[in-house]
């Protein structure tokens, strides 16, 4: 077992390699160095596969699971999810990954000028590209039904393109009805969002947060990209970004928040799992701790939403929000300002997006990414289609590419899969805190006090420090007692919004 842990954690120190690449490169980087860093990341991923798939590392893996009956728990799980691994990359060809990595840091570069100069042409080629190998990927790792399940796989376990399909008309039934009592109520204002409000100032603020969630600045940072993100490099470095806009207070603000929500599952990780195969996704070639990628986004939905968005949050932070902003925030009041940030109106950008419309815009974008991958919709086409569903789920159009199919980064970056684990990760938020409710008493009173070590600990105790020990399902079964179940969520929105929007039970306007 200590020749594979030893093999394993030279891995995961490679993968910690190609995490920083990607993150300078998204950070930092001129733009020149797009070409050669894209041999880099190729490189050094074609390395990681051929030392996951050697001789060397074969022979370890197979005297461990000889003396199987010997392991605990932990490492009988790691040596599992090794061999699982090993069995997979096996049957992806190491050119394939090569393309792929090279093709992925070209297409990001591509994807930032076109997104910025509202080119959807000039992008097309690249999608069209990321479209063909994403789809030779999805043959070599196999699936049954749909190529898309495949491409899940490597990021929700057990997730498929059917289950997908019910979750998502489950939640329809329940997010179409209330959104359109919302419509049919008077708007908070919110005119006080739009004002000017200097950048160095948003990000004073937003870090203030961040470290009052738990986010420890020794071992992180906060910095600015096109599209925010969380990465790390063990628990010992996990770094965020965000984007600012002068004019819209609440998209770095809630941006901050949810990469946070990220970092404190990295951050919190069992010390004992560094540089192990249990935090490492040897599947994706990825460095990162959290067992799925719809359990991360639980928590960075959990920590932007039912504490960022919450009323008991912002009666507690709004006065020193007025501190920071003075003149802007002269004639509001944090009852008014709880209002604002929660406002539901259907818009066209999803980091932006409202939480009763996210998951609408989460299930145009997984339809279409099912399309793109069965070749029933051609890159060509994918404006006028996109357009056509957005109008059609939200009542609204995109004006121009860079708000609509341009708007994410995640096609460009071959996160074929990746969308519907944001809708897992919101279903899953709300049973983790409804369990942490019952968990820790009085925390809602502690949550209104600012007080946020309580959540924080029982979140590490029951998710974060575990890693990848656990499949997603076992996970949230361990936490909650139940399997994944979107009735407390639309439960939740229910009665967060039939407050803010003053409806009652029958759906009428009080």
């Amino acid at each position: 077992m200590n020749e594979l842990n030893t093999q394993l954690a030279q891995i995961n120190d490679l993968l910690c390699v190609i995490n920083v690449l990607n993150w300078d490169a998204r950070t930092q980087m001129p733009p020149g160095g797009t070409e050669t860093r894209g041999h880099q990341l190729a490189t050094v991923s074609a390395i990681a596969q051929e030392r996951l798939t050697a001789p060397a590392l074969l022979t370890a893996l197979e005297k461990a699971e000889a003396n199987l009956s010997t392991l605990n728990d932990r490492e009988a799980r790691a040596v599992r999810q090794a061999r699982e691994a090993v069995d997979l990359l096996s049957r992806v060809p190491e050119g394939l990954t090569r393309e792929l990595a090279e093709a992925k840091n070209r297409a990001q570069a591509v994807w930032a000028r076109a997104k910025g100069e509202n080119d959807f042409a000039a992008f097309a080629p690249e999608l069209e590209r990321m479209v063909a190998l994403n789809r030779r990927l999805a043959d070599a790792i196999g699936f049954e039904e749909h190529p898309y399940d495949a491409l899940v796989r490597q990021y929700e376990p057990g997730m498929t393109a059917g289950t997908l399909q019910t979750l998502f008309a489950g939640l329809r039934t329940g997010l179409l009805p209330l959104l359109n009592e919302i419509r049919a109520a008077p708007e908070p204002r919110a005119d006080f969002l739009t004002r000017d409000y200097p950048e160095d100032r948003q990000r004073a603020f937003a870090l203030e947060i961040a470290q009052a969630f738990g986010y420890d600045l020794t071992r992180g940072r906060l910095d600015a990209s096109a599209h925010p993100f969380e990465i790390s490099f063990t628990r010992q470095d996990v770094r965020i970004t965000t984007r600012y806009r002068r004019d819209f207070l609440p998209g770095a603000l809630f941006g901050t928040l949810h990469e946070t929500g990220h970092a404190l599952y990295e951050q919190n990780i069992d010390p004992a799992l560094t540089r192990t195969v249990l935090a490492s996704d040897l599947l994706g070639l990825y460095a990162v701790g959290g067992t799925s990628y719809g359990t991360h986004e639980s928590q960075s939905r959990l920590w932007e939403n039912r504490v960022g968005r919450s009323r008991a949050f912002w009666a507690h932070h709004f006065p020193r929000l007025q501190e920071v902003f003075p003149e802007q925030l002269a004639d509001v009041t944090g009852e008014e300002f709880w209002r604002a940030v929660n406002r539901v109106r259907p818009s066209l950008i999803r980091v932006e997006a409202d939480e009763v419309t996210y998951d609408l815009h989460i299930m145009l974008r997984v339809e279409l990414e099912m399309a793109l991958m069965d070749g029933s919709l051609r890159v060509a086409d994918l404006p006028e289609v996109w357009n056509a569903k957005v109008n059609d789920y939200l009542g609204v159009t995109p004006p121009d590419f860079a708000s609509g199919a341009l708007q994410d980064i995640h096609w460009s970056a071959g996160l074929f899969g990746s969308f519907p684990t944001y809708t897992v990760g919101n279903v899953m938020a709300s049973q983790f805190y409804a369990a942490a409710r019952k968990g820790v008493p009085g925390l809602e009173e502690s949550l209104a006090r600012g007080e946020y070590a309580p959540l924080r600990e029982w979140l590490t105790e029951n998710v974060y420090r575990h890693g990848r020990t656990y499949s997603p399902a076992e996970l949230l079964e361990r936490a909650t007692g139940q399997g994944l179940d979107p009735a407390p969520y639309l439960a939740y929105l229910r009665g967060k919004y039939a407050e803010l929007y003053h409806l009652t039970p029958q759906g009428e306007t009080a």
